[in-house]
């Protein structure tokens, strides 16, 4: 059953956070609500197989590779606002196992702390993604990349409208727009670029992606 400390997060994620994890029969939070200053003395107590820390609460990459160097046997999974591609890749050079946004479904956290566990690297879809689709998300516009992720999580237009505040139409503009600097014609093909599955490679995993 892997084991899992939580940092310090705000009070709404730290609750939904431990409710997750109690709720979960494979997996047991060893410490919860643990401040940054205090997470090394914690991993060193409890010898989790998950660290998961609040990527607001660092104060650089170097609080990543510190832990990282020090607890090797720990994978550290980080949860930050809408992270970006390079913000999870430089993560990941740096020690972490996975990087996820915190509005990942709470399934898909509770998933990716299982593989994070037996070493598999996690990511949100548009970080994972390779690609085009990593093209995709350095020319788009702001408010272009927040159409893109819902377009790859299959949501309407309705549905992506009333998300975003803005009108069906302008959804539909913004669709267009994605699907011309990505070079492909559907939100099918989209969402295809998004998919990734955990294959090995010369030995190594491939990330996961997660919603």
């Amino acid at each position: 059953m892997p084991t899992v400390v939580a940092g310090k997060f705000e009070d709404l994620v730290e609750i939904g956070l431990s409710v997750l994890i109690d709720e979960d029969p494979q997996l047991q939070l060893v410490a919860r609500d643990v401040p940054m200053s205090e997470i090394g003395t914690a991993v060193a107590r409890h010898s989790p197989d998950v660290v998961l820390l609040n990527f607001g609460a660092l104060s650089g990459p170097a609080d990543v590779l510190g832990l990282h160097r020090r607890f090797p046997g720990t994978r550290i999974v980080l949860l930050a606002d809408r992270p970006t591609a390079s913000e999870c890749t430089q993560m990941l050079s740096f020690g972490a196992t996975g990087c996820l946004s915190k509005e990942t479904e709470a399934r898909d956290v509770v998933r990716a702390l299982h593989l994070a566990a037996s070493g598999m690297h996690v990511l949100p879809r548009s970080a994972a993604a390779g690609g085009e689709l990593g093209r995709l998300h350095a020319d788009l516009t702001a408010r272009e990349a927040e159409v893109a992720e819902l377009l790859q999580d299959g949501r309407t237009n309705a549905e992506i409208a009333e998300r975003l505040s803005i009108g069906v139409e302008t959804v539909r503009t913004h669709a267009r727009s994605i699907y011309r600097k990505v070079g492909v014609p559907s939100r099918r093909e989209l969402a295809r670029l998004a998919q990734q599955e955990a294959v090995a490679v010369d030995g190594e995993r491939r990330p996961v992606a997660v919603s």
